[in-house]
C-alpha cells in the first residue's frame, strides 16, 4: 500500500488542457524524484494519463523480482492502465550496476519516443535517474578484451615493471595511486590509454554536467516532521502485508549478503531471522534507517540536480496542473535550453 499524496478530485483546469492540445513540444524526458514515501507513483499515474506518458522505474532496488513490498514496488492495479518499464528484470541474487542502468534506460526512452510517446523517469535514485540524463562515463564503456588480453600477456612475458614503467610514460597520475603488484588496475589503466587515447582521469572528467536530453525534473518535498510521520506509518503497513514473511522466503532461497538484500527492510529483517536482533527492534530499525535514507535522497537532490520543486502536500491535482503550466513552456521557442 502507498501512502498516497493527499487527496483530492480530479480537475484539470480548461486553460490547462486547452494549452496542452495545443503544444507541438514536450520535453524529451521527464523524471519525478523525491525521498521515500513523498507520493511519486500516485504523481506520475496521473500526470502520464493526461500527457500519454510511459513510466520508467528510477529505483535501484525495483529491477529485482520477489522485492515487493519491502521496495514499495507498483502493483498491476496502481498502473492503471499505464505503461511501465525496467521493473522485476533482475533476479535477486544477480548484480545490477549503474552504468547498467543508464544503458537500459536509454533504450527504453528511444522506445517510448519512437511510439509517440513521453518517457517519465519516477523514482528515489539520484545517481541513477542522474547518470541516464547527463553525460555520465563510466570506465567500463573503456574496455577491449583483445587489448586486455594482450596486456595481461605482456604482463605475463615481460612483468609488472615493464608495464608499470609504461604507465609512469603515460599516465603519471594514475601511476602515483597504483602500486606496481596490483596487476589488475594497472593493466586496466593501461587499456584505458589504449582504447580511448586518454587518461583514466580525462576520460572521466567534465563528465555527469552536460545534459543529453531537454527534460524537466519534478521534485516532491515536504516537512520533514510529516515525512518521518508518513514513512513510520508505511513502514508498518508493510509489515502488516507480509514483509516478513517476503525476507523470510529469501532468506529461504538462500538470497542473502548480495545487492538487492541490503536494501533497507530486508537487511534488518535478515538480522532477526539470524536471531541478532528483537522483532520490534528490527522493525525499528527500519524506520531509522529509512528516515536517513530520505535525509541522504534530499541532500543529493538539493545539490547535484535542477528540480522543480512542489510540496507534496499540495496533493497531486494541484501539482499535476502545475506540471502542466510548467510543460506550457517548453513550446515558447524563445525559452533558454
Amino acid at each position: 500500500m502507498k501512502c498516497s499524496m493527499k487527496r483530492t478530485v480530479n480537475t484539470y483546469s480548461k486553460p490547462f488542457m486547452t494549452g496542452l492540445k495545443k503544444m507541438s513540444k514536450y520535453p524529451e524526458v521527464i523524471a519525478i524524484v523525491g525521498p521515500t514515501a513523498s507520493g511519486k507513483t500516485s504523481l506520475s499515474i496521473e500526470l502520464a494519463k493526461i500527457i500519454g506518458g510511459e513510466v520508467i522505474n528510477g529505483d535501484a532496488m525495483q529491477v529485482y523480482k520477489g522485492l515487493d513490498i519491502g521496495t514499495a514496488k507498483i502493483t498491476e492495479e496502481e498502473m492503471n492502465g499505464i505503461p511501465h518499464h525496467l521493473f522485476d528484470v533482475k533476479e535477486p541474487n544477480e548484480p545490477f550496476s549503474v552504468a547498467e542502468y543508464q544503458t537500459d534506460v536509454r533504450k527504453w526512452i528511444k522506445d517510448i519516443q519512437g511510439r509517440g510517446k513521453t518517457p517519465i523517469i519516477v523514482g528515489g535514485t539520484g545517481l541513477y535517474i542522474q547518470s541516464v540524463l547527463f553525460d555520465f562515463r563510466f570506465t567500463e564503456e573503456a574496455a577491449d578484451l583483445e587489448v586486455r588480453k594482450r596486456l595481461e600477456q605482456e604482463l605475463a612475458e615481460k612483468g609488472a615493471a615493464y608495464l608499470y614503467e609504461k604507465l609512469v610514460e603515460l599516465d603519471p597520475v594514475s601511476a602515483e595511486k597504483i602500486h606496481p603488484n596490483n596487476h589488475r588496475r594497472l593493466v586496466r589503466a593501461l587499456e584505458i590509454i589504449e582504447v580511448t587515447g586518454k587518461t583514466k582521469e580525462n576520460h572521466e572528467d567534465d563528465a555527469g554536467h552536460a545534459s543529453l536530453y531537454d527534460h524537466l525534473i519534478v521534485g516532491l518535498e515536504m516537512d520533514r516532521d510529516m515525512l518521518y510521520e508518513r514513512i513510520g506509518l508505511r513502514v508498518d503497513i508493510m509489515m502488516e502485508q507480509g514483509l516478513l514473511e517476503e525476507a523470510n522466503r529469501l532468506w529461504d532461497e538462500e538470497i542473502r549478503g548480495v545487492q538487492s538484500v541490503q536494501a533497507i527492510g530486508y537487511k534488518e529483517l535478515h538480522q532477526y531471522i539470524e536471531e541478532k536482533l528483537l522483532l520490534d527492534d528490527a522493525v525499528e530499525l527500519i524506520k531509522k534507517n529509512t528516515r536517513n535514507y530520505a535525509k541522504r535522497q534530499m541532500t543529493y537532490f538539493r545539490n547535484k540536480l535542477d528540480i522543480s520543486w512542489f510540496d507534496a502536500e499540495l496533493g497531486t491535482t494541484e501539482i499535476v496542473n502545475r506540471i502542466l503550466a510548467i510543460l506550457k513552456g517548453f513550446d515558447n521557442p524563445g525559452r533558454i535550453k
